[in-house]
């Protein structure tokens, strides 16, 4: 990876009991803004994947979740960033979708994944999940 900088970040499959996953869009003035993705967050220093996951969903979404199994791992350098993208399996325990840095969220088949502008490192996590 050649990027002028470095980031792992990890990113949650929620799903609904039909199927369908959850994807956010990010909201105007954020960095990739209108690209939907996976949401999640960026890995502390001294932070596990699961631990960072956690806070994240909690932090931007109001949400408890449990972090279950990995699931892919994709890579993305634009040059200027090079992403690490770890997503997980995880499981709602509590709490109500409250949207912090996102502007929008749509529970989605995974086979629908494409349909949406997604954030490129989010690509290849679609991919599995349509595959799986």
């Amino acid at each position: 990876m050649n990027g002028r900088g470095f980031v792992r970040v990890t990113a949650a499959i929620l799903r609904r009991p039909d199927g369908a996953v959850l994807v956010a869009r990010r909201a105007p003035g954020r960095r990739l803004a209108g690209q939907w993705e996976f949401p999640g967050g960026k890995i502390e220093p001294g932070e596990t994947p699961e631990a960072c996951l956690a806070r994240e969903l909690d932090e931007e979404l109001g949400i408890t979740v449990t972090v279950g199994q990995h699931v892919a791992t994709s890579h993305h350098d634009d040059g200027e960033l090079a992403v690490e993208l770890m997503a997980y399996e995880c499981r709602l325990v509590s709490g109500e979708l409250e949207l912090v840095d996102h502007d929008a969220v749509a529970w989605v088949a995974p086979a629908r994944l494409r349909d949406y502008a997604l954030a490129v490192a989010d690509v290849p996590i679609a991919e599995a999940l349509s595959r799986s």
